[in-house]
């Protein structure tokens, strides 16, 4: 059910907590997380290794479930949602784009832009994979595959790919963590003229304060909980 009052609001996070059971204790991972992520805005999640950053994403996406709280996107709850219902909202809402680039390795540079809208049926996946692969910097190469290209090329193709069905909101997990700072550059401004073009919603996870201070806000996480945050 769509929440009326929520109508600016993409993602919201309401007394979201994560606990495991660790031998006879219980780990808490996220604690109280409350946050709202509005339409079109760039939020970028920073917090040291273990501060609960990447599950905090994965909650996000309806990859892992909370303990206690609530999860919404676009006012509704996908944490009450089956794996398939979970499954068939990522295809139409959510764009990934992680850290280790994840392309199909058996598949050119230009079919792994058009997978993602192959499987929504749109006829014109051709058509917009080529403007996307234009739109990166690497029209001369969607015939080539993965082994083909370095990271930084890699990176391109798994934004044009997270970007080719039109997702209303994109999570970031380090997407520039595997390269070095020239390469990563590039990647992050190929990201950030992506995003404000489509006006897409884009959580991002990093370490480093420099990519974080793109973002429209900043969330500072520490020991599972939102310690500060600050706004561009």
């Amino acid at each position: 059910m769509i929440d009326s009052t929520t109508t600016d609001v993409a993602l919201s996070l309401r007394g979201i907590g994560r606990t495991l059971p660790s031998g006879e204790r219980t780990l808490t991972i996220l604690d109280g997380i409350d946050l709202e992520v509005y339409r079109g805005e760039f939020l970028a999640v920073l917090g040291p290794s273990g501060s609960g950053k990447s599950t905090l994403l994965a909650l996000m996406a309806g990859l892992d479930r909370p303990s206690s709280g609530q999860v919404l996107i676009d006012g509704e709850r996908i944490d009450q949602l089956s794996e398939d219902q979970l499954a068939v909202l990522r295809r139409h809402k959510i764009g990934f784009v992680f850290q280790s680039f994840q392309l199909l390795g058996n598949l050119t540079a230009r079919e792994n832009v058009m997978l993602p809208m192959e499987l929504l049926g749109w006829r014109d996946a051709r058509s917009r994979a080529d403007q996307l692969l234009d739109a990166v910097g690497l029209s001369e190469r969607g015939h080539h595959y993965p082994s083909q290209l370095s990271g930084g090329e890699q990176q391109r193709i798994a934004l044009a790919r997270a970007f080719a069905p039109k997702p209303g909101l994109l999570l970031a997990d380090e997407p520039t963590g595997n390269l070095d700072g020239a390469t990563g550059r590039v990647v992050l401004d190929k990201l950030v003229a992506l995003r404000a073009e489509a006006g897409t919603t884009l959580v991002l996870v990093t370490h480093d304060p420099a990519v974080a201070e793109l973002a429209d806000r900043r969330i500072h996480l520490r020991d599972g909980r939102i310690d500060h945050e600050d706004a561009a």
